[in-house]
């Protein structure tokens, strides 16, 4: 063997392995991408049951080809207070069963024969025309999905086209001496072992060391010195370790919790597999040939699938020992709560991350709702705990705005479906809102705490009148939330034309206040806090408009705001004058 050739040899296995890796990549961007919500619908399904858990977690795998990349996640959950750690245990198990699918896929390469059906079956023969119809799908498709299903077959083909680099760089040396003296080397299952870990670790990829042992036995059984059990299984068992890497990288400053989901994942993968080449060893000193025989692909394959389900079987009963473990070996670290701090290791599903961030602003939309009508509520009744309250609440909600509006701006830089992309538009804009909102609220109670303190007294006209505002955006309020947290198009059409009633109101009581003013019935320091109150009115009702636009946009997005609420208003013979027409009388004054 030259120099030359070894470098041709090793460019073409790296160069494999390259394609290898950015096939997985692209295969699950877009399994993620078509999958969508339901991945998110599904997480949310998991409970104390370890059973559904670990299905839900074979079941997330398969559909993004990666544990690590299901761990990573899992840690971005627990740090952000979204799951416990004790819930992860039959996702991870689940995880490790689900990512034995591709060392099935790839047993395909060694189709042998020369009939015509035969030669279908073999991927590097659909797969150029999987490629084709993947780029056409991803050029000339305006549906999401088709696009979708193009980066799938897409991924496909080049990662098929990866293993077939891998194998071919194999086959140039099946007869070479040096390449049977290394296959030699391995005879130690633990030097087997050992290596197969470190370059798990260093590629971060479980599939593609299964892969390149798959690729190994194909060109060593073609060359008449096939590679062992003895061998392989070692092999498998260092790339189910490695792959722990990762996850390990992923929990740098993250929580207590976060940590103890990636010590569950090395301990379950670890002590699995050092029982196993502890055990191979006991029976290769009983019976020294019991690992000799060959191995196919298909026995690789097996091999692999049987170490996770015998693994997972054997750590299922020994849960709680293992939690205890784990929180044993971690002991640092700050404690998971439920913050507004999304973890951006969730960007690894950007169907989840939106999710959540939708889940966050929906809490933020419910504090903005309590603190304005506590805001509204200490005008009648002066209350120093609810105007505390009111304060707290409006700080919170700055802070939500911020950590989510940042969040979703770095989210938006990512790989998006246009739904996706119009969702984080639209909580991007509802936040701000929302925000705007509870700032309205805060100068409501210091309007009311004006009131108390100047011991300022409103006619009896005026009370009247603002009884009436109040209950129009009380009810616009009302409206507004909901329809938004539970995504209610029809229930958003509502507040356009109760917004417009309480503009009518707002200039129809200035009307009459001046009116009094200049009566002699209201003082110019009743009436600046007077006018003060309705300004308020008015922007929250503003702020309302402008949240349910956003949320009626759900079937309309290419339509920009002002278009869209210009249209809605010049319905004038529609549902709009209609609605209108009922609130207003509704709130006469």
């Amino acid at each position: 063997m030259t120099s030359s050739d070894l470098l041709l040899m090793f460019a073409e296995l790296f160069g494999g392995l390259a394609f290898f890796l950015y096939g997985m990549s692209a295969m699950s961007g877009g399994l993620e991408q078509m999958a969508g919500g339901a991945l998110d619908r599904t997480l949310k399904k998991v409970t104390k049951n370890d059973f559904v858990s670990f299905l839900v977690g074979a079941g997330m795998t398969i559909a993004i080809q990666s544990s690590s990349a299901l761990t990573v996640m899992l840690v971005g959950l627990v740090n952000s207070g979204i799951m416990e750690f004790a819930d992860t245990f039959g996702m991870i198990m689940g995880s490790h069963v689900g990512t034995t699918l591709t060392s099935w896929i790839l047993t395909l390469t060694g189709i042998q024969g020369d009939n015509f059906f035969l030669t279908l079956l073999k991927p590097m023969t659909f797969a150029p025309i999987l490629a084709l119809v993947g780029v056409a799908f991803r050029m000339f498709s305006k549906r999401e999905r088709k696009r979708n299903l193009g980066l799938i077959l897409i991924g496909f083909a080049v990662l098929m086209t990866g293993m077939d680099m891998m194998s071919g760089s194999m086959e140039r040396f099946k007869q070479d001496p040096a390449f049977q003296s290394m296959l030699v080397a391995f005879t130690s299952p633990m030097l087997a072992f050992v290596v197969s870990t470190v370059f798990t670790g260093i590629i971060q990829s479980s599939a593609a060391t299964v892969a390149i042992v798959q690729a190994m036995t194909y060109a060593a059984a073609t060359s008449g010195s096939p590679i062992s059990y003895q061998i392989a299984i070692p092999l498998v068992l260092g790339a189910n370790i490695g792959t722990c890497m990762t996850a390990l990288i992923s929990s740098i400053g993250t929580s207590r919790d976060a940590k103890r989901v990636v010590a569950m994942h090395i301990y379950t993968n670890a002590i699995g597999g050092f029982v196993c080449v502890v055990l191979m060893y006991i029976a290769m000193a009983i019976s020294p040939n019991v690992f000799s025989a060959p191995i196919s692909l298909f026995g690789v394959a097996m091999v692999h699938t049987i170490f996770n389900i015998v693994n997972t079987i054997a750590f299922t009963p020994l849960k709680k020992p293992m939690i205890k473990l784990c929180e044993k070996t971690v002991k640092t670290g700050s404690k998971s709560t439920h913050t507004v701090f999304l973890d951006e290791r969730l960007f690894q599903n950007s169907a989840l991350a939106v999710s959540e961030c939708h889940r966050l602003t929906n809490e933020m939309a419910e504090y903005t709702r309590t603190a304005l009508l506590e805001s509204l509520e200490v005008i009648e009744e002066y209350d120093e705990q609810k105007i505390d309250h009111i304060r707290e609440l409006e700080k919170l909600t700055d802070k939500y705005e911020d950590k989510l509006g940042t969040y979703l701006v770095r989210l938006s830089r990512g790989e998006l479906s246009d739904g996706e992309s119009h969702s984080v538009s639209r909580l991007l804009h509802t936040i701000g809102d929302l925000e705007r909102i509870s700032d309205h609220a805060r100068n409501i109670s210091e309007a009311a705490r004006e009131i108390k303190e100047k011991k300022i007294v409103f006619s009896i006209p005026a009370k009247e009148e603002l009884k009436v505002i109040v209950s129009a955006l009380k009810e616009t309020l009302g409206i507004t939330i909901d329809s938004f947290v539970k995504d209610d198009i029809e229930l958003a059409s509502n507040v356009e034309p109760l917004e417009q009633v309480i503009d009518k109101l707002k200039k129809e009581m200035m009307e009459r206040h001046v009116d009094r003013l200049q009566n002699g019935k209201c003082t110019i320091q009743l009436g600046f806090v007077f006018s003060d109150l309705l300004t308020n009115f008015e922007r929250v009702s503003d702020h309302c408009s402008n949240i349910a636009v956003y949320t009626l946009q759900l079937k309309s997005s290419k339509l920009d705001s002002h278009k869209f609420l210009k249209k809605i208003r010049n319905e004038e013979n529609g549902e709009f004058a209609r609605m209108f027409n009922e609130y207003e009388e509704k709130y006469s004054l």
